[in-house]
């Protein structure tokens, strides 16, 4: 059940909240084995995208008790983040007004060791030629060091590129093998490319943020739909579709959404199938790096 479901959450594109909850409902399918079990962290605009929204990790009160929690560390205590397991707990998210879900690269009951590994590339100028390119040489990196990738837009400014792990390593450690392959990428490339965080720094390069892979860090979940006029989705895409530049970021919405999936299909679907130990990796990057 919906509440208040004419609620505008995207005043110059007239999406309401009903229309937001259709969308994850149509979706939930094939979103679902992306997002089941991850710690989430709600981005929630009670006032739609016109004015400030907040992010809520804790969920301690108020809700269902049906809806299943993960409780996790911090510095002071814990937090009970909420998770997905199924379609009616992903249009609960969607009625707490969270337009977009960001979630661990791990998955409950065992949320120490992740079983994706995620890139970031994150444009400071819109030069969607440097942008592929960026997306096309961390793709070729990640292969000569023996992994698979996956791409999807990120809704934003930039692309995700991510590898399917085995789950065998802690998050310290793909966070640190992840951090090392950034810095391999950029010093080959550090006319386009930086690692600097703060944007003053940055000047006109990408920033290739492999923050996502930390304790408690998270990214837009796969298929999630991101705060931004247009509604535009994070939406998986094929190696082939960046590279001829027929996909940008922000090309996929949650108007023609449904139109892709029925052409598409869940381009991720057999991701899982190819998740690869980090061991051999590693070795590689080690050489590359002595």
């Amino acid at each position: 059940m919906i509440t208040h479901p004419e609620k505008v959450l995207f005043p110059d594109d007239g999406i309401t909240k009903g229309e937001l909850a259709a969308y994850y409902e149509q979706i939930a399918p094939i979103m679902l084995p992306h997002v089941k079990a991850r710690p989430v962290t709600m981005e929630r605009f009670p006032a739609g995208i016109g004015k400030k929204g907040f992010l809520q990790k804790d969920v301690s009160r108020g809700f269902p008790a049906w809806l299943e929690r993960v409780e996790v560390p911090k510095k002071d205590g814990v937090v009970h983040h909420p998770i997905v397991t199924d379609a009616r707990s992903l249009l609960w998210l969607a009625n707490q007004n969270s337009i977009t879900p960001h979630v661990w690269t791990s998955r409950a009951p065992d949320v120490y060791h992740p079983d994706i590994c995620v890139f970031d590339l994150d444009p400071s100028i819109d030069d969607s030629k440097a942008l592929v390119a960026a997306a096309i040489g961390l793709r070729d990196l990640l292969d000569e060091i023996g992994l698979p990738s996956w791409v999807k837009t990120s809704g934003s400014k930039g692309f995700h590129i991510v590898v399917p792990l085995d789950g065998k390593a802690d998050m310290g450690q793909v966070a640190g093998f992840a951090h090392a392959v950034g810095t391999l990428f950029v010093a080959r490339n550090p006319r386009t490319l930086t690692q600097e965080f703060h944007k003053v720094d940055r000047g006109r390069r990408i920033l290739v943020d492999t923050g996502r892979n930390g304790y408690s860090a998270t990214h837009a979940a796969a298929y999630a739909v991101r705060a931004k006029p247009g509604a535009p989705v994070s939406a998986p895409c094929t190696w082939d579709e960046v590279e001829r530049g027929a996909v940008g970021p922000r090309t996929f919405t949650l108007r023609n959404m449904p139109e892709r999936v029925a052409e598409a299909g869940d381009l991720w679907a057999d991701m899982r199938r190819h998740r690869r130990s980090l061991r051999g990796p590693v070795d590689k990057l080690r050489k590359h790096h002595s």
